[in-house]
């Protein structure tokens, strides 16, 4: 078993190659900034891609809330991460906030958003950042920024198109509006809305079923899917070509076609 990363704020489980991150700050509502859950974040994305036992990134909040985004009382007192002059506070956001985006951008593994509350703000922008959101009955999404005279400075503009499309997350961001579970799951936010003391066992089902594929490969498939966002159709097979080609000469693919053929066999 590999080590566990040392975390603050949060919470790190890793069972049957399934990684958990638990947002542990209820008193702040697991707001990101004010606490040490940026670092957490960062810290447990770099150490997924350095561990080759983690095959699924499953990341939940501890409490009544998923994530409530930006400690709105530092930003009261312009204080925190919001404190200073118009240099000094987007400077803050680069070293801050604005490094969970890109280290969620680059985890190799599967990341299943297990929405268990409210996600306002950047805590939206962050289930966004998942590849997959399964949402509890619970759950409320809000882009709600501009509510507070301020632009999504994590990269939720960025991220919520890619989602949904551009005309659906223009009005959730101009808006600010507050969608329930299931009207996200409407829009296309979240794959499926769950009984909230169903949703662990419906993300952990999930996230085993993904664990249980050839890891090498599944990290591979990973890159592809985030590569083709990007990449001509030419380009792209030709990266395809590279990667089967080395997806062939590993020991896990024959393992799984023996595995099949046996299965085949017994039928």
């Amino acid at each position: 078993m590999s080590n566990l990363p040392q975390l603050v704020d949060a919470l790190i489980t890793l069972e049957n190659r399934v990684a958990t991150l638990t947002l542990n700050r209820h008193d702040l509502r697991n707001a990101l900034t004010g606490s040490h859950l940026i670092d957490d974040i960062v810290t447990t994305a770099e150490w997924v891609n350095g561990c080759d036992d983690v095959s699924v990134l499953v990341i939940t909040g501890a409490g009544s809330a998923f994530s409530a985004g930006g400690n709105v009382r530092d930003m009261a007192e312009r204080g925190g991460d919001f404190a200073g002059d118009a240099a000094e506070c987007a400077e803050r956001y680069r070293k801050g906030i604005q490094r969970i985006p890109l280290v969620m951008q680059a985890v190799e593994v599967p990341i299943i958003a297990a929405v268990n509350g409210p996600a306002i703000g950047a805590g939206f922008d962050l289930a966004n950042m998942a590849d997959v959101r399964i949402a509890s009955e619970k759950a409320k999404f809000g882009e709600t920024f501009l509510n507070l005279g301020i632009i999504p400075g994590d990269g939720g503009a960025w991220l919520m198109q890619r989602l949904i499309g551009y005309q659906r997350a223009f009005e959730l961001t101009l808006s600010g509006r507050i969608v329930d579970a299931h009207e996200a799951k409407e829009l296309g936010i979240v794959l499926d809305v769950v009984p909230a003391d169903e949703l662990m066992p419906t993300v952990m089902t999930l996230a085993g079923r993904m664990a249980s594929q050839p890891p090498k490969a599944t990290r591979m498939t990973k890159r592809l899917m985030k590569m083709a966002q990007r990449m001509e159709l030419k380009d792209f097979l030709d990266l395809c070509a590279c990667f089967q080609g080395m997806c062939h000469n590993e020991p896990e693919h024959l393992d799984a076609v023996n595995r099949m053929l046996e299965s085949m066999a017994r039928r």
